[in-house]
Protein backbone atom coordinates (compact mmCIF):
# COMPACT_ATOMS: atom_id res chain seq x y z
CA UNK A 1 0.00 0.00 0.00
CA UNK A 2 0.83 3.50 -0.55
CA UNK A 3 3.36 5.07 2.47
CA UNK A 4 4.44 8.76 3.00
CA UNK A 5 6.84 9.41 5.88
CA UNK A 6 7.64 12.91 6.33
CA UNK A 7 10.96 13.94 8.50
CA UNK A 8 13.12 17.17 9.15
CA UNK A 9 10.71 18.79 11.16
CA UNK A 10 11.63 20.52 14.41
CA UNK A 11 12.00 23.79 16.38
CA UNK A 12 14.01 26.38 14.50
CA UNK A 13 14.48 30.83 15.83
CA UNK A 14 12.65 33.12 13.27
CA UNK A 15 14.87 33.89 10.27
CA UNK A 16 15.86 30.37 10.60
CA UNK A 17 15.67 26.80 8.11
CA UNK A 18 14.15 23.60 7.61
CA UNK A 19 14.30 21.43 5.31
CA UNK A 20 11.76 18.25 5.04
CA UNK A 21 11.69 15.17 3.52
CA UNK A 22 8.44 12.59 2.50
CA UNK A 23 9.74 9.22 1.84
CA UNK A 24 7.27 7.48 -0.58
CA UNK A 25 6.69 3.52 -1.36
CA UNK A 26 4.33 1.29 -2.58
CA UNK A 27 3.58 3.66 -5.49
CA UNK A 28 5.24 4.66 -9.00
CA UNK A 29 6.14 7.97 -7.29
CA UNK A 30 7.22 9.73 -10.75
CA UNK A 31 3.35 9.39 -11.49
CA UNK A 32 2.18 11.03 -9.06
CA UNK A 33 1.39 15.04 -8.33
CA UNK A 34 3.27 15.68 -4.88
CA UNK A 35 2.66 17.94 -2.58
CA UNK A 36 3.31 19.86 0.71
CA UNK A 37 0.23 20.88 2.99
CA UNK A 38 0.03 22.58 6.67
CA UNK A 39 -2.30 22.91 9.62
CA UNK A 40 -1.81 25.54 12.48
CA UNK A 41 -3.90 24.54 15.43
CA UNK A 42 -7.73 25.75 15.31
CA UNK A 43 -7.14 26.35 11.68
CA UNK A 44 -7.74 24.32 8.70
CA UNK A 45 -4.85 22.37 6.49
CA UNK A 46 -3.79 24.64 3.57
CA UNK A 47 -1.63 24.14 0.51
CA UNK A 48 1.86 25.19 0.77
CA UNK A 49 3.45 23.81 -2.23
CA UNK A 50 2.84 21.25 -4.81
CA UNK A 51 4.93 19.68 -7.78
CA UNK A 52 3.82 17.67 -11.19
CA UNK A 53 5.64 14.57 -12.50
CA UNK A 54 7.11 17.03 -14.69
CA UNK A 55 8.83 19.62 -12.26
CA UNK A 56 6.15 22.38 -12.29
CA UNK A 57 5.50 23.77 -9.35
CA UNK A 58 2.93 26.04 -7.24
CA UNK A 59 2.99 27.81 -4.10
CA UNK A 60 0.97 29.45 -1.52
CA UNK A 61 1.69 33.28 -1.46
CA UNK A 62 2.42 33.32 1.24
CA UNK A 63 5.39 31.26 1.17
CA UNK A 64 6.63 32.20 -1.68
CA UNK A 65 10.13 33.18 -2.19
CA UNK A 66 10.86 31.63 0.52
CA UNK A 67 10.10 28.41 0.46
CA UNK A 68 11.12 26.01 -2.24
CA UNK A 69 9.47 22.08 -3.12
CA UNK A 70 11.93 20.00 -5.35
CA UNK A 71 11.63 15.74 -5.85
CA UNK A 72 13.71 13.20 -6.22
CA UNK A 73 12.22 10.18 -8.33
CA UNK A 74 15.30 8.23 -8.48
CA UNK A 75 14.67 7.95 -4.61
CA UNK A 76 10.85 8.62 -4.20
CA UNK A 77 11.82 11.28 -2.44
CA UNK A 78 10.05 14.85 -2.41
CA UNK A 79 11.57 17.85 -0.60
CA UNK A 80 10.56 21.34 1.21
CA UNK A 81 13.36 23.68 1.71
CA UNK A 82 12.02 26.46 3.88
CA UNK A 83 14.17 29.25 4.63
CA UNK A 84 13.69 32.94 6.15
CA UNK A 85 10.88 30.69 8.36
CA UNK A 86 8.54 32.74 10.14
CA UNK A 87 6.34 32.33 13.84
CA UNK A 88 3.31 32.01 11.42
CA UNK A 89 4.84 29.12 9.82
CA UNK A 90 4.16 27.25 12.66
CA UNK A 91 2.00 23.98 11.94
CA UNK A 92 2.23 20.39 11.29
CA UNK A 93 3.59 19.71 7.50
CA UNK A 94 1.93 16.97 5.91
CA UNK A 95 2.73 15.34 3.11
CA UNK A 96 0.51 14.28 -0.33
CA UNK A 97 0.76 12.08 -2.86
CA UNK A 98 -2.32 12.55 -6.00
CA UNK A 99 -3.06 11.20 -8.93
CA UNK A 100 -6.73 9.22 -9.12
CA UNK A 101 -6.70 8.99 -5.19
CA UNK A 102 -5.26 11.15 -2.29
CA UNK A 103 -2.42 9.88 0.49
CA UNK A 104 -1.29 11.48 3.32
CA UNK A 105 1.89 11.03 5.29
CA UNK A 106 1.36 11.32 9.25
CA UNK A 107 2.93 14.46 9.38
CA UNK A 108 5.97 16.30 11.18
CA UNK A 109 5.64 18.89 13.66
CA UNK A 110 7.32 22.46 12.52
CA UNK A 111 7.48 24.95 15.36
CA UNK A 112 9.17 28.54 14.74
CA UNK A 113 10.24 30.68 17.67
CA UNK A 114 9.90 34.91 17.49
Amino acid sequence: QVQLVESGGGLVQAGGSLRLSCAASGMIFSMYVMGWYRQAPGKQRELVATITSGGFTNYADAVKGRFTISRDNAKNTVYLQMNSLKPEDTAVYYCNARRFSGYWGQGTQVTVSS
